[in-house]
């Protein structure tokens, strides 16, 4: 406290300089009837139910937005208070319909606190509620002009759909140029619904007039920013999500968090274990035929009992394994998943090593962020990043680069956008006009595939200028005058030949960081899904130690991880060259440690990876997989090959939630649990761990994936007891098992030394690392040292190199994959959500209205798109987020299965495929009678 002391009701109380008179008041067990106020929005004071009186003021005051004055006498419970609170209620309820909107109306609950049960005042016309969109419904009758939806769109979300329309007694809230809500601009973040006090806005599925059974405390199954949210449930069905004050989001949700979570309800979910039918061949055209209905699954698939479907799956698995010495080329392989638990991760990682014998076992970072995480532990000896996305707030310059955070981590785009409009300076690079770009200072639209001559035109400008920082590179950083010598002659003149940026604003751009007393680097996979992503990254290091820009809040590298768990299925090992915490599989010591704790012997072999394995199944020396929850028949480059592979294994175990395109593919599917039906612990991009509770039980006889992974390592052998009689027969979820998984992987990751499972539980979110467990973890690492053998870190030089995709006279455009706001990943879960298919049903190819004109495209049109690795058919969406002479198709739609057309040509060190820059040509389809 300041020492500020203030008296309410006669009574004396402490307050901090700067609190206003309501926030001391609650503090102090007072309620003040407030509306137009909410934690966390800037105060307003427009409706005025929260009026004190001050002592020795002629008006009553708002208490929301007056601060505290040492000495002030503040009455709450005066007759002339009361009056005044009243009338304001009764006014506002003069307006409100018969039938409420919510079951939680704040105007409703403040008028039984203070026995307001009408209104003498005649009601105004009210605007006709307004359904035309799926995910919300807007009832304007109930609307008292808080401001709150309109503060929290533009304040908090900066999305700045919703203001005000209308005069005197048509005033109303309204949606860009008074747009019904479904054609206006709005992303469907929520925000406006969370802060909504009357059910003027509220979920579109009803869910404000029904109550909950229970409410749940958990984390979103989406991306990498961790949001947490309470799921609302009754009868085992979540009625809708609400943000959460975590430390990732405080509060805020996306589209997807919020709305994205009835997938776990979809009529698809798998409920019982799935045999392939003898005599019925796995072949590739049946996705196509079962997508589109023209194939019942029970074509392909009988259904089975648990112990026939795991003793079959395991038999074909061991029969593989036995074939082959440890240490030899194995035949089999393992697919985890970047969407469980780190507990499945671990566990999952584990059975392949031990149960299948060998280090073949990966997930989909090799697909995102491989090539970042291999320059960072090649940099500065860690994969993870160094500050948390809300550092931007501290950060004078903020460089985001090769990322489209609005679609794929609107949460973190929220923060960077009020650094923006807190005075920050925000540079995007990119190819694409992605919408964050309208808050930058500037946009370097560089040429696909130039990211390395960009960036080392920055070095150059930085070095030749000295703007480096002298003292931070004698100290900390190796490898400065290689680097130097590198760009020596990468002038921004020369760079800009090639990327297309003018050379002046490379200086400038240069010149901005470089001075920044603290600046912050953020990127996605534009920078590392490249065949050179590992050189991108490496400039990216090197632009953080040549100025010094690292180890202090504010600055930093932050590679925005892409799902929900990426980072922590990393930790836990899902890497086929690392054992959990990074520790490399050929160190004869780091195998001798494992073996110990895990009482059997590891092969010495580092394993394929994603792109690598399945060449090897394509050439047979693969012949067995185990994919759980992973659809590399969707998210794998050049997909007609990677499918191939696949329905040629001689054995392939799927273990998902839903017949993904992958699972056609199978010869056995087993049936999990979704991210709201188990307990598990998940790392999000800031290091900070996190629990996930299980809100409702799997459907039919769907089981848990820590039973299920469990099962089939003791028919393969391994004498394991996570899961005991006691924890149920795998179907609903259990802690115990769980955390027991947990404790052991703790034992095995530093970082989590001071993370114990009750720890866990009782916070919900903890960051790592942290040594122990009466300490908060590092937010921000690398302080005065880098986790290398001298402390110091290692600069890599990068030379330019055009990748192997170039456009010519026969593929003139450039692709450009990705994802789109309402959906993720290839699609398996967001593309079961109601509200988000709704919103987003059909792949719709951007290209820039002059290359369309020149190619006589309209908007709408169906069109074919080629490579040279295969076809798809879209919609023409014109566009100039894209430059003209590249398109940009999301990667979700198993229509338009983008991946069909990208080459698998990889990364020399990361092992990354290059899916940002494929050569395509488009055509109108010609349509025969």
């Amino acid at each position: 406290m300041s020492g500020i002391t203030i008296e309410i009701d006669g009574l004396q109380v402490e307050a901090e300089q700067g609190e206003t008179l309501l926030s001391v008041a609650q503090r102090h067990g007072h309620a003040i009837p407030h509306l137009c106020h909410m934690d966390g929005l800037t105060p307003a004071g427009n409706c005025r139910a929260c009026v004190v009186e001050i002592e020795g003021e002629r008006a009553l005051a708002a208490s929301c937005c007056r601060t505290v004055k040492a000495g002030q006498k503040i009455h709450l419970q005066t007759a002339r208070v009361q009056r005044s609170q009243k009338m304001v209620l009764e006014l506002l309820m003069a307006n409100q319909p018969q039938t409420p909107r919510t079951r939680a109306s704040e105007l409703t609950q403040w008028c039984e606190t203070l026995g307001v049960t009408g209104s003498r005042f005649a009601a105004r016309p009210q605007p006709a509620p307004d359904r035309s969109h799926p995910a919300i419904s807007v009832q304007l009758d109930a609307c008292i002009q808080c401001m709150r939806c309109v503060r929290a769109c533009r304040d908090e979300q900066v999305n700045d759909v919703l203001g005000i329309a209308g005069w005197g007694a048509d005033t109303r809230i309204s949606f860009d140029a008074d747009d019904a809500l479904g054609a206006s601009s709005c992303v469907a973040c929520g925000e406006c619904v969370q802060a909504c006090p009357t059910g003027a806005l509220t979920p579109a599925n009803g869910a404000a007039l029904q109550e909950a059974d229970a409410v749940v405390a958990s984390v979103c199954a989406y991306c990498g920013v961790g949001c947490q949210l309470d799921y609302r449930v009754k009868d085992n069905r979540i009625l809708e999500a609400v943000g959460r004050d975590g430390p990732a989001n405080h509060g805020r949700l996306c589209v997807k968090g919020r709305y994205g979570y009835d997938y776990v309800q979809s009529a698809e979910r798998l409920t019982v274990p799935l045999m392939r039918r003898e005599g019925v061949a796995k072949d590739p055209a049946d996705i196509a035929l079962v997508r589109q209905g023209r194939k019942p699954l029970s074509d392909l698939f009988r259904e089975a009992s648990w112990d026939e479907a795991l003793d079959f799956a395991a038999a074909g698995l061991r029969q593989l394994r036995d074939s082959h010495a440890l240490g030899a080329d194995s035949p089999l392989a393992g697919f985890g998943s970047a969407k469980g638990s780190n507990e499945e991760a671990y566990l999952f990682q584990k059975l392949v090593r031990l149960g299948l014998g060998t280090n073949n076992v990966d997930h989909c970072t090799r697909l995102c962020h491989a090539s970042s995480v291999a320059a960072l532990l090649e940099g500065i000896g860690s994969g993870s990043v160094s500050n948390p996305v809300a550092d931007v707030a501290q950060a004078s310059v903020i460089l985001l680069i090769g990322a489209n955070p609005s679609s794929n981590h609107p949460v973190a785009a929220s923060f960077i956008k009020n650094a923006v409009k807190a005075g920050s300076t925000l540079i995007v690079a990119d190819p694409r006009r992605a919408p964050m770009a309208r808050f930058a200072r500037w946009h370097l639209a560089f040429r696909p595939d130039s990211d390395v001559a960009l960036l080392n035109g920055l070095l150059h400008t930085i070095i030749a200028e000295g703007l480096t920082d002298p003292a931070f590179i004698a100290a900390r950083v190796n490898g400065f005058e290689a680097l130097k010598a590198s760009v020596a002659e990468c002038t921004p003149e020369r760079m800009s030949e090639i990327c297309g940026i003018a050379p002046d604003v490379i200086r400038e751009v240069a010149r901005c960081y470089a001075t920044a007393k603290s600046a912050m680097i953020l990127w996605g996979m534009g920078i590392s899904q490249h065949v050179h992503g590992t050189d991108n990254a490496r400039c990216l290091i090197a632009l953080a130690m040549i100025t010094g820009q690292i180890g202090r809040p504010g600055t930093g590298l932050h590679p925005l991880r892409g799902q929900n768990n990426v980072q922590g299925a990393s930790d836990a090992g899902l890497i086929p060259m690392m054992l959990p915490n990074y520790q490399r599989v050929a160190r004869a010591e780091v195998r001798e440690q494992f073996e110990a704790l895990w009482s059997a012997p590891l092969s010495p072999t580092p394993g394929l990876t994603v792109v690598e394995i399945m060449h090897a199944a394509s050439e047979g020396r693969i012949k067995g997989m185990f994919v759980e929850g992973e659809n590399p028949a969707m998210s794998d480059p050049d997909l007609d090959h990677a499918r191939r592979a696949l329905a040629g294994l001689q054995h392939l175990v799927v273990q998902d939630i839903f017949a993904t395109e992958t699972a056609l593919l199978a010869d056995v599917i087993l049936p999990a649990s979704a991210h709201a039906e188990k307990w598990g612990s998940y790392t999000n991009t800031d290091r900070l761990i996190q629990l996930g509770r299980p809100a409702i039980t799997p459907p039919g006889d769907a089981r848990q994936d820590l039973w299920i992974i469990e099962q089939l390592g003791r028919r393969l052998g391994l004498p394991w007891a996570y899961w005991k009689e006691a924890d149920g027969r795998g179907h609903a979820a259990a802690e115990a098992p769980t955390a027991r998984v947990f404790e052991e992987m703790r034992q095995t990751m530093a970082p989590l030394a001071g993370v114990p499972w009750s720890r866990l539980q009782r916070e919900s979110a903890v960051t790592t690392p942290v040594a122990r467990e009466d300490e908060p973890g590092e937010r921000v690492v690398f302080h005065d040292h880098f986790p290398l053998a001298d402390g110091r870190s290692q600069l890599v030089p990068a030379t330019f190199t055009p990748g192997p995709e170039q456009p010519d006279g026969q593929y003139p455009l450039v692709l450009t994959t990705g994802r789109v706001l309402e959906h993720w990943h290839t699609g398996a879960m967001t593309r079961r959500a109601t509200a988000l298919e709704a919103l987003a049903p059909a792949p719709q190819l951007n290209i820039h209205p002059e290359d369309a004109a020149a190619l006589h495209l309209h908007d709408g049109q169906t069109v074919a798109l080629r490579s040279r690795h295969g076809q798809v058919q879209a919609q023409v969406q014109l566009s100039r987020e894209v430059q003209p002479g590249q398109v940009f198709l999301p990667f979700c739609y198993w229509e338009a299965a983008a991946n069909l057309l990208t080459g698998d040509a990889l990364d020399a060190v990361g092992k990354i495929p290059g899916f940002k820059v494929t050569a395509v040509r488009v055509a109108a389809l010609t349509i025969r009678a």
